[in-house]
């Protein structure tokens, strides 16, 4: 059964806009007046050639919302990839429209990828744009099963001019196992850009997210959470660094469903010349969820007078023993560190870089598997 779809890109007046609460930051009727043609079929591109290309020989290539290229005969031992024509509908469809209509409209079967038990576990998975003034769509599902560890090690890589990506990723992580997602996005400043995820976790499950974002026209993040608590943790991290009139939009929700979870969320950003960073998050605590304990950090860097930062950090806790916090700054660089930086001899654009750096590199140090850390730690220092 297809997705409902409530978005119809052929009608202006059902697209998104900053009158929708969900996405007030970031309006995309403003940028989306109507439907794009399709993007073309790509021809085969080039396998592990993408930012991870290093770290395992597992990968999956979705290039203009179409399969292009997977290592089938490569696999290594636990990780399986399968096809499915006639999936149903995604579960948070009603929350995540763009989800439901990537759903609906996706331009080829659903690729699920299935981590079995044990593990260390690793797999690519690489969305290749390719497109000028076009569209596409596309779905993946990731199945993580009891006792398995497993990373995802996920890219946006994007050229051409003026598309309309729109992404979804389900992930089902059973009893007892674990999975690590790290989302490295790099995309033309002119594209419309949705990746929507949404995340199941089993009791006993561990979700760690790391998301590292330069900007788009529009480029929006959006991650929803079923937690179970039962010792179930997450982890919900972000980066962004933006230049230019680019702008990133992560928006988070978590909701604790029952006794005893735990969640983690840090997100960093930098924002310079005219762009324009966005944080939505929020941590919903459901009645009988207590003993959760969740905590949410946003804080930001505004190095230009014309750039912007609208951050939303929002806790609903309708339980009552828990501990829930969540903080948000919004700065410039410290003055005196950088005079004082400056005074020894650096000059001030080495010194400003330096302390950017510093302050993000928190969020990069949270990363578990080594290899994609040193691959994020070299994007960042290559951006400031």
């Amino acid at each position: 059964m297809n997705a409902p779809v409530r978005i119809d890109l052929k009608d202006v007046s059902t697209i998104p806009s900053r009158r929708t609460e969900a996405w007030k930051y970031s309006d995309l009727r403003r940028y989306l007046r109507d439907e794009p043609p399709i993007s073309p079929k790509l021809p085969e591109g080039e396998p592990n050639d993408g930012p991870f290309k290093a770290l395992t020989s597992n990968e999956l290539l979705i290039a203009n919302g179409r399969m292009n290229w997977w290592s089938e005969d490569d696999l290594t031992e636990g990780v399986e990839v399968a096809s499915h024509a006639s999936p149903s509908a995604p579960r948070m469809a009603e929350v995540m429209p763009m989800a439901a209509l990537a759903a609906a409209k996706a331009l080829d079967d659903v690729f699920i990828v299935s981590f079995k038990a044990g593990g260390p576990r690793t797999l690519a998975l690489r969305w290749l744009s390719d497109a000028v003034k076009t569209g596409h769509h596309a779905r993946v599902g990731i199945v993580v099963e009891a006792g398995a560890n497993a990373t995802l090690l996920e890219s946006y890589e994007g050229w051409g001019d003026a598309y309309l990506a729109n992404h979804l990723v389900e992930i089902f992580i059973e009893q007892g196992a674990t999975l690590e997602r790290i989302v490295l996005i790099e995309e033309p400043a002119s594209a419309i850009s949705i990746s929507s995820a949404e995340v199941h976790l089993s009791k006993g499950a561990a979700f760690a997210q790391t998301t590292i974002a330069s900007g788009a026209q529009l480029q929006r993040l959006e991650t929803q959470v079923v937690h179970p608590g039962e010792g179930a943790s997450v982890r919900l991290d972000g980066l962004y660094a933006l230049s230019g009139e680019r702008q990133t939009d992560l928006t988070t929700v978590v909701r604790h469903a029952s006794l005893n979870g735990v969640t983690s969320q840090l997100t960093k950003g930098v924002v310079r010349d005219t762009a324009r960073g966005v944080f939505q998050g929020k941590i919903v605590v459901e009645r009988g969820a207590d003993g959760t304990d969740a905590r949410m950090g946003h804080h930001a860097l505004i190095l230009g007078e014309r750039a912007e930062v609208d951050a939303k950090p929002e806790l609903e806790i309708y339980a009552d023993d828990v501990q829930c916090a969540h903080g948000n700054t919004v700065g410039n660089l410290d003055e005196s560190a950088l005079f004082y930086m400056q005074q020894r001899g650096l000059p001030a654009d080495e010194a400003r870089a330096l302390l950017t750096q510093a302050f993000l590199i928190e969020v990069v140090d949270r990363i578990e598997h080594d290899g994609a850390r040193e691959v994020v730690r070299e994007w960042l220092t290559a951006r400031l």
